[in-house]
């Protein structure tokens, strides 16, 4: 074991001024939630391994951190010698670092996917949706539909740790589930108007990003690709990424023709739509949007898919452009793709310069049909919570904190003063005062620093002579102002007051 703690890479820890930010979003995101009328509820850390994998498509199953049975976990492998991959005794293979993260010798780990369920049934949640889908199947008899829950819980995936991409991290959840109505989609993008407008305070420019998974379906089709549909959205996801060359690649490796793979990228492309439909607009503007959707139409008249993708998005863009917007600008992407498998209708992404993506979600139609519950659909979004605290800390976005820290001081002069310290200590907690008592009996000079470095505005003396007179000293120390001969009615009217 190395001298030298540390924590997994892709992790991070939280000090008291980094907690009372991340509060802060966490407090913004659920009051704005509340207005709404969505209810929270929670879920385990932990789910079985079947309910995960396949509801998130092969990309997501990739991400999934599982959790290795309890025991001599290898003791109940059973592999048939006919499918032992065999190899010399010194070549190793790693078997997903995030399943085991040790190596083993290829004769003895010959089909991972065989041997999983013997070494784990059960993984850490990639998501909050896919919980989700299963606590509603579980509880149906209980909830009201439509259902409108929020959920603030971290979620863990085995990423590669970068800037923006951590490995465990805080999502903010809020989805409408038992109703198919587009009105819920207008919702949502009404509420990310109004978290990042109380968030970036006017000051940062974001952009809500939607398109529509059906007209994705039909660009997808027109060129007779529609059998690789999730390994082509999967690609189109990562060209913020990997840039077209990087699609390019992707999307050949997956067996789709050169030539599809020139259309795919032509239909796409933002820049050959640029003349037809707005990089950037607000919300105002809908009227606009509205107008320049006709590019779509008339480009897909025949296929059906995308005429009902084109309708639903007008169908959001009428509505926005009622209710209006407060901050936000919107921007109709035709390369929004959301890599999760589950999305069947409205995605919708929000980022700001130079940083990946804050905030997604989507349409999807048949979530829960996974669990035995069919017909039931639901839209979400997600707030990524550590991003949001970063682009907040790059941008100086934070305000500055007192709540949570320690407002009084009480120095301590020994058992003498003690009882009577203890006495005043819980009237001005009782009063609301966030105050502390210094444990130990120490110089003054010493107590006097510890209230600098935890930014105590107040401190409090009580020696014998203010003892006997029934009252205290009280100094102000950002201002230095010093207040004698106070009774502990007067010291919380002072502090109230200022």
């Amino acid at each position: 074991m190395s001298n030298k703690p540390s924590i997994p890479k892709g992790t991070r820890d939280f000090s008291p001024t980094e907690m009372a930010r991340r509060n802060y979003i966490f407090d913004t995101i659920k009051k704005v939630y509340k207005r709404y009328g969505f209810q929270q509820i929670e879920t385990p850390a932990m789910e079985n391994l079947d309910t995960l994998i396949g509801t998130g498509g092969d990309e997501s199953d990739q991400l999934i951190f599982k959790i290795l049975n309890s025991g001599n976990f290898l003791s109940n492998v059973r592999v048939q010698k006919s499918k032992f991959r065999y190899a010399a005794q010194d070549d190793c293979q790693l078997l997903d670092d995030a399943l085991i993260g040790e190596r083993y010798p290829l004769s003895l780990l010959v089909e991972p996917k065989e041997i999983l369920n013997s070494i784990s049934e059960k993984a850490l949640r990639y998501d909050l949706t896919v919980p989700f889908a299963r606590y509603v199947v579980q509880n149906q008899n209980d909830i009201t539909f439509p259902f409108r829950r929020f959920q603030i819980q971290p979620v863990w995936r085995a990423d590669r740790p970068q800037k923006g991409r951590y490995r465990e991290f805080y999502q903010c959840d809020a989805d409408i589930i038992g109703s198919d109505s587009l009105v819920n989609e207008v919702d949502l993008i009404k509420i990310i108007d109004d978290v990042f407008t109380e968030l970036f305070q006017g000051k940062l420019d974001y952009t809500i990003s939607i398109n529509n998974r059906k007209i994705l379906q039909g660009i997808i089709e027109s060129v007779g690709e529609q059998d690789k549909f999730e390994e082509i959205v999967v690609a189109i996801d990562k060209l913020d990424k990997t840039g077209i060359d990087g699609v390019k690649k992707e999307l050949i490796q997956n067996s789709i023709s050169e030539n599809s793979v020139e259309k795919l990228l032509e239909l796409c492309n933002p820049t050959i739509l640029r003349n037809s439909i707005p990089e950037t607009m607000n919300l105002n503007d809908a009227e606009e949007a509205l107008n320049d959707l006709g590019f779509i139409t008339d480009n897909f008249e025949d296929n059906i898919n995308t005429q009902k993708g084109i309708e639903e998005l007008e169908f959001v863009f009428e509505k926005l452009k009622t209710l209006g917007r407060k901050t936000a600008n919107i921007k109709f992407d035709p390369t929004l793709a959301r890599g999760l498998g589950y999305y069947t209708g409205t995605i919708i992404e929000v980022k700001v310069d130079n940083f990946p993506s804050i905030c997604g979600g989507g349409r999807y139609d048949d979530l829960t049909s996974e669990f035995g519950l069919k017909d039931v659909s639901g839209v979400g979004i997600s707030f990524g919570a550590d991003r949001i605290y970063d682009v907040l800390l790059d941008n100086d976005l934070y305000p500055e904190f007192k709540g949570d820290t320690t407002e009084v001081l009480f120095y301590n002069y020994g058992e003498g003063e003690e009882d009577i310290c203890l006495n005043y200590l819980f009237q001005l907690r009782e009063s609301g005062i966030n105050a502390e008592f210094y444990p130990d009996t120490v110089k003054q000079k010493r107590q006097y620093n510890f209230a600098v470095k935890k930014g105590i505005r107040y401190v409090i003396t009580v020696r014998s002579e203010e003892i006997k007179k029934g009252v205290l000293f009280l100094r102000d120390m950002e201002s230095d102002t010093q207040y004698i001969d106070k009774t502990i009615e007067e010291v919380i009217e002072i502090i109230k007051t200022n």
